[in-house]
């Protein structure tokens, strides 16, 4: 991947066939030649792919162009995770994108942060008690009706008793599988080199950096706008397969 900030070589997994072929396709049909990199958050990552972003005007809101299609998503978790250096799929949110396919043509490498034990620590407990408040959530949108009338009549006693057994039945459906923990790899990896664990299993990872680190670190350090977007463009002049 030729920039105007230098040589970034990147390796495709085959383990996330559906993102590679399909950004092999792109490339072969120069897809991504004269597209910039029109978001870029210090300590996150670099995102490019829209196709809008070609020659656009300086200042030009961008990030809303896409193809017409959407990648089904490839998870292969916790073998390959947002640690600093990857390559991964953009994609709409789960509001509108449950499914978490990926964008067509928007990627992202991450360049992320350092995190200490403890911060680890307390995002696994975050997700925990996370899956616990979806699990109760769901089961009570089921007794909503019955909710809602002892709310009406004024039945606190019995509404805390509902509650407290429709906690009691979240606690036991989230106790049938394992608790999230980080793996030793990620430990390692984001309290070294970082990355950006938020992301890890909501967004396919499906390629990584071999060469040119030091070229996504020059082009995270860019004056943005309020957008993200970089006041001097970075432009990925042209990018090509070595097979």
């Amino acid at each position: 991947m030729e920039t105007n900030y230098g040589d970034i070589v990147l390796k495709l997994y085959n383990e996330t066939p559906k993102h590679r072929d399909n950004f092999v396709k792109l490339v072969k049909d120069g897809h991504y030649n004269g597209l910039l990199f029109h978001r870029v958050i210090k300590d996150f990552m670099i995102q490019g792919g829209d196709p809008t972003s070609k020659n656009a005007p300086k200042g030009e809101m961008l990030g809303e162009g896409d193809l017409d299609y959407t990648v089904p998503a490839e998870f292969v978790y916790p073998k390959y995770f947002h640690r600093r250096g990857v390559l991964s799929a953009a994609r709409q949110g789960d509001d509108v994108n449950p499914e978490k396919a990926s964008s067509a043509s928007h990627f992202f490498i991450v360049t992320g942060k350092v995190f200490n034990d403890s911060t680890l620590l307390n995002m696994e407990q975050q997700q925990n008690q996370q899956r616990l408040n979806q699990a109760f959530d769901t089961l009570a949108r089921k007794h909503m009706k019955e909710i809602y009338k002892l709310r009406k009549a004024g039945k606190h006693e019995e509404l805390m008793d509902l509650q407290e057994k429709l906690m009691a039945e979240a606690e036991a459906e989230v106790s049938r599988t394992p608790e999230f923990r980080f793996t030793p790899e990620q430990v390692k990896a984001y309290t070294t080199v970082g990355g950006t664990p938020h992301l890890d299993g909501a967004y396919t990872v499906f390629g990584e950096v071999v060469e040119g680190m030091d070229v996504v670190d020059s082009i995270q350090q860019v004056k943005t706008d309020r957008h993200d977007r970089p006041e001097v463009d970075v432009v990925i002049k042209k990018v090509t397969i070595e097979e």
